[in-house]
């Protein structure tokens, strides 16, 4: 029996919300994943590294199953909930999860690392990762890219300007970390097709992405919630395209 959309929209606004794990969308939403493989590539560099920051871990789910970490190993994360999941699942890893704000200054010493990595980091701030890596080592990240699910961001907020919608594009990133003094040695992006089976996938997604519609409740977009809800029993899943790419660079 289909159910209905209080029942849906009432199920997504009482779920958890704590890390940046996303296993309550199983069965209510696909999403296809880079062909790159951020989180083989990331355990492919933390087992040449001696010492590894994360930057904005969130939960730090991504890096706890990336595989052996380095002998010295720090992650970071600004919002509090998720420093504390992240310290239960790295401390018996050997990492350290260090409360950061997400602005300048990182709380580390020049050179402290040969590896930092950030996954769908929110902000990047190249003059410090540039600062902290060691001569000679590694920023990998993978990251949001331009207009990304903005078929469904469009759909609560009307068309957005050419500005926002070409924002985080990656030959962006490519001049800042080059602005930075780091060398850019791969850089690829993807477009990947994105399925949401119901009305309670997309307001569970909301939630935890805030900043795909600023400020988004329940009762203020309950018309083009419903709407959506409808759209989706007579058409099927509400399909929108995330967009992703992966930057390496080095310090010289």
């Amino acid at each position: 029996m289909t159910r209905s959309f209080d029942d849906l929209v009432a199920e997504a606004e009482a779920a958890p919300m704590e890390g940046w794990d996303f296993s309550w969308l199983d069965g209510r939403a696909t999403e296809e994943r880079p062909s790159w493989g951020y989180q083989r590539l990331l355990g492919e560099r933390l087992a040449g590294a001696a010492a590894a920051l994360d930057v904005q871990t969130g939960g730090g789910e991504v890096l706890a199953g990336a595989g052996k970490l380095p002998p010295l190993t720090a992650a970071t994360e600004s919002w509090p909930p998720n420093v504390a999941k992240a310290t239960r699942l790295l401390h018996p890893l050997g990492a350290v999860v260090v409360h950061d704000e997400d602005e300048p200054p990182l709380p580390f010493g020049d050179a402290a690392f040969d590896l930092v990595v950030s996954r769908h980091p929110v902000t990047v701030w190249w003059a410090e990762i540039a600062r902290v890596l060691r001569p000679g080592g590694t920023y990998l990240s993978q990251q949001v890219g331009p207009a990304s699910v903005f078929e469904l961001v469009e759909h609560f907020l009307g068309p957005q300007p050419e500005e926002v919608r070409r924002a985080r594009h990656p030959e962006d990133a490519r001049r800042d970390a080059e602005a930075a003094g780091l060398e850019v040695v791969d850089l690829r992006a993807e477009s990947l097709r994105t399925e949401f089976l119901d009305v309670g996938a997309v307001v569970w997604f909301l939630r935890k992405v805030i900043w795909m519609v600023p400020g988004f409740t329940v009762e203020a977009y309950r018309g083009r919630l419903r709407e959506l809800h409808e759209r989706i029993g007579r058409e099927g899943p509400f399909v929108a395209h995330t967009t992703r790419f992966l930057i390496e660079a080095r310090k010289p």
